[in-house]
């Protein structure tokens, strides 16, 4: 896209609560369309609403962008523009643009007060939409409407006018909803004679079940996805694919990538659903390209303390990163937290598990008869795994070389005549004594040879 001025872009949020993913993909997108343009791209915190407005969420929308590694050119603090709002406010009511206008409080309760009314030329105002097109508005049906409190509180429409012009903002890229407000502060700029900016209004991002993702609805803030151990690369990923695609089968993009290649004319008009399956597919690709270091950086705070020191923890890096979805799966992995996991399912790999022996019948495994064994047959089952057991120990015996090929290649044999199944079920249940888990290969590749024969 060849630009005759320097584009400019900027993220306006107030600081009224926690920012979900539809907020956040509109600060990506208004980054990246100017990271794409060698343009600047501005923060600017709407903190305006004095009763609603915390500067934790403000400190929340910072430590995000930061994690995230999304950089601002500028940022700014709404309020502290007031004293600019007041001098426009003066100036349009001085040029009859606006007026004071005494009306009764709306809470009923009779009291009067001074607002500020914009004066409404209501002509039909129209303008191009980046993503929509052409969109046009007979503006006669809005009335003279409210831009400011008093003198001393502006509001919206005319705060973010002025700071649009003063922060010298030529594309404003925003959500949907704001496209009833378009018409209104393009009237603001028209009366004061700033230049007005391109618009873009971004479809919405929907939950699951396709309605509009909400705070009030319980969408998740994208700071406890964080707090979760989603990876803040898979997180930008999954959020700036919500609604655009370069239009190739690609999906893995680094944000050097993502800066390179955004175009708004890629967005795509319907609303867009962000689910937590396709972030966790994100999450798990991240995963698995982290070098070892950066894996052990994320894993580490989740580890519990009294596995931390153990030997054993950095011979199940490839286990634990197969096993997750987030980083916070592994306190799950290791302290049996959720029903999605065994009770301490890793706890075999650091003490010898209790092996129930009515486990390593292979007809007594859960689902695999569609009737009850006698107890008779129970026993001849059991029988003859521990003739299996006893058959492997011995294969394994005479191993030299102790590796997971190694292993594999001295049982495999056996275990295909006599039936994979029957032989391989209870040497897993005498590794890890539970029903899940690696094949029993891996756990004896990482158990070591004495262990695995003492199991055995």
């Amino acid at each position: 896209m060849e630009n005759t001025q320097k584009i400019v872009t900027r993220f306006a949020p107030s600081p009224t609560g926690h920012m979900h993913a539809g907020s956040y993909r509109t600060a990506f997108f208004a980054y990246l369309f100017a990271k794409r343009n060698a343009g600047k791209f501005i923060l600017r915190i709407e903190d305006t609403d004095k009763e609603r407005s915390k500067d934790e969420y403000t400190q929340e929308i910072f430590s995000v962008f930061e994690k995230i590694g999304i950089s601002y050119d500028e940022k700014y603090i709404q309020s502290e523009n007031i004293e600019r709002h007041k001098e426009i406010l003066k100036r349009l009511i001085s040029e009859n643009k606006a007026y004071i206008s005494r009306e009764e409080a709306k809470d009923g309760s009779g009291v009067i007060k001074d607002i500020i009314r914009f004066r409404n030329p209501n002509k039909v105002v129209t303008f191009h939409d980046l993503i929509r097109g052409s969109i046009s508005t007979d503006t006669t049906d809005l009335g003279d409407f409210v831009i400011a409190k008093n003198i001393e509180e502006p509001l919206f429409h005319l705060a973010v006018v002025v700071d649009d012009h003063d922060e010298g903002i030529t594309h404003v890229i925003r959500a949907e909803e704001h496209i009833a407000n378009t018409p209104r502060q393009i009237l603001i700029h028209e009366a004061l004679g700033f230049d007005i900016p391109h618009y873009a209004h971004l479809p919405l991002v929907l939950a699951p079940d396709k309605t509009k993702m909400s705070k009030r609805k319980g969408a998740i803030p994208v700071v406890e996805y964080l707090a979760m151990g989603y990876l803040p690369q898979a997180l930008l990923n999954a959020i700036c694919l919500c609604g655009w695609n370069p239009g190739t089968e690609q999906e893995i993009f680094s944000r050097a990538e993502l800066e390179n290649i955004f175009d708004l004319e890629k967005v795509q008009k319907a609303g867009a659903v962000f689910g937590e399956d396709k972030l966790a597919w994100f999450n798990r690709e991240y995963i698995k390209n982290l070098s070892s270091e950066e894996f052990w950086d994320y894993a580490n705070p989740w580890i519990p303390n009294k596995f931390k020191d153990s030997p054993m923890l950095p011979k199940l890096e490839s286990i634990i990163r197969d096993r997750i979805e987030k980083f916070s799966d592994i306190k799950t992995l290791f302290e049996g937290t959720s029903p999605e996991f065994a009770e301490g399912e890793m706890s075999y790999f650091f003490e010898k598990p209790k092996v129930d022996e009515k486990m390593l019948a292979w007809l007594n495994r859960s689902g695999k008869s569609d009737r009850p064994i006698s107890e008779a047959d129970l026993g001849k089952e059991i029988e003859k795994a521990h003739e299996y057991l006893k058959q492997i120990k011995t294969l394994l015996e005479s191993l030299e070389t102790w590796d997971y090929e190694s292993i594999k290649g001295a049982i495999w044999d056996y275990a295909s005549s006599e039936g994979r199944g029957a032989v391989l079920w209870p040497m897993r249940v005498a590794l890890s004594g539970r029903e899940k888990s690696p094949d029993p290969f891996e756990i004896a590749s990482i158990l070591g040879k004495e262990e695995t024969l003492k199991r055995l």
